[in-house]
């Protein structure tokens, strides 16, 4: 099961109260620093997409949130795609359901 789909109703409503409450922007500068320590070694394959992406959307809107499951959300609002963190357990890219929820809350900021 991916990080976001076939979740129960009220998971949804919990991560959506959750990202609404935390979300803010966040600057290319912030996210290249947060790169730097969830990618100690910089040829892991995460550590060169995810910096390519940076590259790839210098002039972005990004924010980042937190979810009920403490994972980190990034996303893009301009390319409209993301990705989640869980400190030390895992990463991924942010499916369509999520995407759909975080472009839903972002257009309200």
């Amino acid at each position: 099961m991916s990080y976001d789909d076939d979740w129960p109703d009220m998971t949804w409503e919990n991560r959506k109260v959750m990202v609404q409450k935390t979300i803010r922007t966040v600057t290319l500068d912030e996210l290249k620093k947060l790169g730097e320590v969830r990618f100690p070694i910089v040829t892991d394959p995460w550590c060169v997409r995810y910096n390519d992406f940076l590259a790839a959307h210098p002039d972005a809107d990004y924010f980042i949130a937190q979810s009920p499951e403490h994972a980190e959300v990034i996303y893009c609002r301009d390319s409209g795609k993301g990705v989640w963190f869980l400190p030390d357990k895992g990463m991924g890219v942010i499916q369509p359901n999520g995407l759909r929820l975080l472009a839903e809350i972002t257009a309200k900021l």
